[in-house]
């Protein structure tokens, strides 16, 4: 289970390092292969282990490819899918399409959410994340959230 957010850092060939407690749950999950994609909501990457990631694709590909927002879902989400392979170093390696599609520079935020991370740029993370707390009156609860209780 990914939980927290960490501030974290890319080097100039685009690696970024996998904070050491999130690395250990990768090796154990899926020996350190992870797939990473977009998120087409925000211009943010999410990485998955391999195997929760088969799960999404299964999923993605299952729609009916004649539908046109399905059609697009796939393309983006399964075009941009990379197969990439945490290094030694608990380094894993983000392809040029995927750094600039998140606005990725040095500067970065890795949040777990659970079965897979989400990377964002650190300017990009602090204004989405004001945007929605300043919101937050705003905002109208969906029933299935109007029972939680944190």
């Amino acid at each position: 289970m990914y939980r927290g957010v960490n501030n974290i850092n890319l080097d100039a060939k685009g690696r970024l390092a996998i904070p050491t407690r999130h690395r250990e749950i990768l090796h154990d999950h899926c020996n350190g292969h992870v797939v990473v994609t977009i998120d087409i909501k925000e211009r943010s990457l999410l990485i998955y282990p391999l195997p929760y990631w088969q799960d999404v694709e299964r999923s993605v590909q299952a729609l009916p490819s004649l539908d046109p927002v399905s059609r697009e879902l796939q393309r983006l989400l399964i075009g941009y899918a990379t197969d990439i392979q945490m290094d030694g170093s608990g380094r894993v390696l983000l392809t040029a399409p995927l750094r600039e599609y998140a606005h990725l520079d040095r500067k970065a935020v890795l949040l777990g959410e659970g079965n897979k991370l989400e990377l964002w740029s650190e300017a990009r993370w602090h204004a989405h994340r004001d945007s929605v707390l300043d919101r937050q009156s705003e905002l109208q609860m969906s029933d299935a959230l109007k029972n939680l209780t944190l």
